[in-house]
């Protein structure tokens, strides 16, 4: 989304309509980069999100998103908290056709009634939030070096704005008419590159009004335009031009739109790498420990071996003596009747010696049924990761991952999360809920999802899982009585797409009735046991369409 001067324009007349005469109620800072300030108005309570990060720069009203306050506020948020808790907004404006907005208070203290000033700059990586009273900066958001920066932002400097880059300034008319009398190559370029204020984005917008053959005069007009048209897409936002885009009555309104969607997409993909990275390395140490445990019990393999030649040493006691080195003895068990050599320990008698690898035969059968069980564990934990890593595959919101972050906290990958006195835990739906021909049709989420899937359904209702595969587990519920075949290969296509057969073609489920369906004491998350089941062929399918809670 451009947050150039010109879309700053706007977003700083509607920010002056909404908050000026507010007070502010509570300022908090989530995250190094981004304010939130609530402000009591004459609207009501409005939350002002103020990003600074490079990527998502912007100072916007009415987004949805919760963030939780540090433990411990930053230098900047208590800076913030001491001198503008309660203050009142004075005014909202734009500094010139600048990227930067200014907050004008009136501040109450105990002592006197002063006014001070709040510069959101908002430009990409060079973001910046500074206060400042009498233009003396009080505090930066951050702060430069006196030695390493070309405009300072330290306590006790003056503030000036950012130094202006050469280009036309779009907003005076004789400016821009001699850029133009030099113009050249694509338009879109030539706004971006020579008119200040205007994004790409937006000069690719003015460009599709005009086409390549504007001039300075209608460039001139849609910069001092009083109204704009402000769209979101599925990619970016525009203004004015809403061919194939959702409009939206303001620029606050659709910034909110646009960066809850984006950001939100962000902190989707971020927690989903984070899972699967942790998962990866999960799985690979347990890799690492089958490996091991295999290479100890091909070790124990050899306990046969020692067994024969303990036996061996019974067998032909009469013919060794303390002090021999090795016997050779016929191998019994060789029906072509070779000899096995026998190492003997000289200090020790034939009968110490047979007792010997005794002890050591029965010391590596320990070994091997000690191993088997570990290895056993250890294929079942990986194979429960495996679980967990479709989960994840197949998430699509911040939903899904609620049951994981519970699997990943009991498998001591992930640690609790600290309580917080009186606050409630997020409700979100342990199952996706589709509607289809009257009947509700239910799927896990994850193999929390799936646990609490099984535990809520009625005997009647059809429980369907694909066969030798892992997937979300799929009931449609009884209500209207047994669910039609349609109905079936229905949810039966919603398992097959939401399992680690999703790529194939055809993909079998088994089906049967809840009261077939058995969860085993102790078993992990997700697992269950079945009997009485039917199979049935089909194509995958997310049949989102029919989706009723997303």
């Amino acid at each position: 989304m451009p947050q150039d001067a010109f879309t700053l324009r706007f977003v700083a007349a509607e920010l002056n309509d909404k908050l000026k005469g507010g007070k502010i109620s509570r300022i908090i800072q989530p995250s190094k980069d981004e304010l939130l300030f609530l402000i009591y108005t004459r609207f009501g309570t409005l939350k002002l999100t103020i990003d600074l990060s490079a990527k998502f720069c912007r100072a916007s009203l009415g987004e949805k998103r919760e963030k939780e306050p540090p433990a411990v506020a930053p230098n900047f948020c208590m800076l913030l908290r001491k001198h503008l808790q309660n203050a009142e907004i004075l005014n909202v404006s734009q500094a010139g056709f600048e990227r930067v907005l200014q907050f004008d208070f009136k501040c109450f203290s105990e002592f006197e009634i002063t006014e001070m000033r709040l510069y959101l700059e908002i430009m990409g990586k060079y973001s910046n939030a500074v206060l400042t009273k009498d233009g003396i900066i009080i505090g930066a958001l951050k702060s430069t070096s006196l030695e390493t920066a070309k405009r300072v932002t330290f306590t006790g400097a003056s503030y000036r704005l950012p130094d202006r880059q050469d280009k036309a300034d779009p907003t005076n008319p004789i400016e821009l008419k001699a850029a133009f009398e030099n113009k050249c190559g694509q338009a879109t370029d030539f706004i971006a590159d020579r008119i200040a204020g205007i994004a790409y984005v937006t000069a690719a917008d003015i460009v599709e009004n005009f086409g390549e053959n504007i001039t300075a005069e209608q460039l001139y007009a849609y910069i001092t335009a009083a109204e704009i048209s402000p769209c979101v897409t599925e990619s970016d936002f525009k203004v004015k031009y809403c061919k194939g885009a959702t409009p939206f009555p303001t620029v606050l309104e659709a910034q909110a739109a646009f960066y809850d969607r984006a950001i939100g997409i962000k902190e989707f993909a971020d927690l989903k790498r984070k899972f699967l990275s942790i998962i990866a390395a999960a799985e690979k140490k347990v890799v690492k420990r089958l490996a091991q445990i295999s290479e100890k019990l091909e070790e124990c393999a050899k306990c046969e071996d020692i067994k024969l030649k303990a036996e061996l040493i019974t067998a032909n006691i009469y013919a060794v003596k303390r002090g021999d080195k090795k016997l050779e003895a016929v191998n019994y068990y060789d029906e072509n009747g070779g000899t096995v050599t026998v190492e003997l320990d000289p200090t020790l008698t034939p009968s110490q010696n047979a007792q010997k690898y005794y002890k050591k035969y029965a010391k590596l059968k320990r070994t091997a049924e000690n191993l088997n069980g570990q290895k056993k564990t250890a294929e079942d934990r990986l194979d429960y990761l495996n679980s967990v890593r479709l989960s994840l595959d197949t998430a699509e919101n911040r939903d899904d991952f609620s049951g994981i972050e519970e699997e990943l906290i009991s498998l001591s990958l992930l640690p609790p999360p600290p309580k917080k006195k009186g606050a409630k835990p997020k409700e979100t739906s342990a199952y996706r809920t589709y509607r289809f021909k009257e009947y509700t049709v239910l799927c896990g989420r994850n193999n929390v999802g799936n646990d609490r899937l099984v535990k809520s359904l009625s005997q009647g209702d059809m429980w369907l899982h694909t066969k030798t595969y892992h997937s979300s587990h799929v009931a449609v519920l009884s209500e209207r009585g047994e669910p039609p075949q349609d109905v079936l290969k229905f949810a039966a296509e919603i398992c097959a797409y939401y399992s680690e057969a999703r790529q194939n073609d055809k993909v079998a489920v088994d089906y049967t009735l809840k009261k077939y369906v058995r969860k085993p004491n102790g078993a992990a998350a997700g697992f269950v046991t079945y009997t009485d089941f039917k199979t049935i062929i089909v194509a995958p399918d997310a049949h989102r369409e029919e989706l009723t809670d997303e």
